[in-house]
């Protein structure tokens, strides 16, 4: 029986921010807009619908006279992640 996927980590980006914050448990907007080669505009709307799920923390702060916005996996990021790759294993060995 095949599992749903999360429909909010289904979304190429999003997957991948939290993909990256898996293996890193923080990065700062410009380290994850790099490895994703996305725009700021759209990478910002897919961070704050991680947000807003409770997915990931968010926190603006200064790096000198710098803004910096650093992302943080949560306990419901982590676990919607290994959710949704359990899913993903559901459609690639069927029972």
């Amino acid at each position: 029986m095949f599992k749903e996927l999360d429909p909010l980590l289904h979304s190429q980006l999003r997957l991948a921010v939290i993909s990256i914050l898996i293996g890193t448990e923080e990065a700062d907007f410009v380290f994850i807009r790099e490895k994703t080669a996305s725009t700021a505009g759209n990478l910002s709307v897919q961070i704050e619908k991680l947000r807003e799920a409770g997915y990931i923390s968010v926190e603006k702060s200064f790096k000198g006279k710098m803004p910096r916005t650093t992302c943080r996996i949560t306990p419901a990021g982590i676990s919607a992640f290994e959710k949704y790759v359990d899913a993903l294993h559901s459609y690639l060995q069927p029972k």
